[in-house]
């Protein structure tokens, strides 16, 4: 796989595991059954919003992180691809510690039905839990997050810089600002293309495929000026 490919697909599967992590906080981890004449009801159902509620705020940091991971220099994507190791680890032990003990996590879910909060408590009003495969999945989710901040870490060594719409200007010489039409100086590094790039160019207004960089339409108008001009 060449690194203009890798980068997107990457990409792409971390947005996958953030949908995964998200999907098991919105469904039922645990249904919980409870002693006669406890509550008005005979069960709860626990999901993973009342279960892990910081499922949500790690899958939405894991999205935005991918997304930043399209402009990002090697540094930051080093940086981000540690970051995503964490937020693994955190959403895997989440749910493995939810797995471990289903009625301190549902715990707030039984209280609101039953009126009690303390532990203790909680567990003389329930008679059994039954678990779904939600949590196992929601655990599958954070490992996959840290096994692919590992593959980030490998492979972004050989992906391609940020495109040419994030980078700097060349500055002019006379006023030391950056001219809005200055072109890059011959001893600059060519940009390697890949989709991103070409997706970046066409919203600048450029044409990808025109070896001159230059703005479609650009080129006649120029022309014609010069004609005019000569002598």
């Amino acid at each position: 796989m060449t690194p203009a490919r890798s980068r997107p697909l990457v990409v792409v599967a971390g947005l996958a595991v953030a949908g995964i992590i998200m999907l098991a906080w919105t469904q039922t981890w645990f249904t919980v059954h409870l002693h006669a004449g406890t509550a008005v009801v005979a069960s709860v159902a626990a999901d993973g919003s009342k279960v892990v509620p910081q499922y949500t705020a790690l899958a939405i940091a894991s999205l935005a992180l991918f997304l930043a991971m399209t402009i990002a220099g090697r540094v930051v994507r080093v940086v981000l691809a540690a970051v995503e190791v964490l937020l693994g680890v955190g959403v895997a032990w989440s749910g493995i510690a939810a797995l471990a003990d289903p009625i301190g996590a549902a715990r707030g879910a039984v209280g609101a039905v039953t009126g009690v909060s303390d532990l203790g408590a909680v567990h003389r009003t329930v008679s059994s839990v039954d678990v779904t495969f939600w949590p196992v999945v929601g655990i599958a989710g954070g490992v996959l997050a840290v096994l692919l901040g590992v593959v980030v870490l490998v492979v972004q060594r050989s992906w391609p810089g940020p495109s040419r719409k994030y980078a700097s200007t060349p500055a002019d010489p006379g006023t030391g600002a950056h001219a809005p039409g200055a072109t890059s100086t011959p001893s600059a590094a060519p940009v390697e293309r890949d989709a991103i790039t070409d997706w970046d160019d066409l919203s600048a207004g450029t044409d990808p495929t025109d070896g001159t960089g230059r703005v479609e339409g650009a080129s006649s108008h120029d022309d014609a000026g010069a004609e005019r001009g000569a002598p």
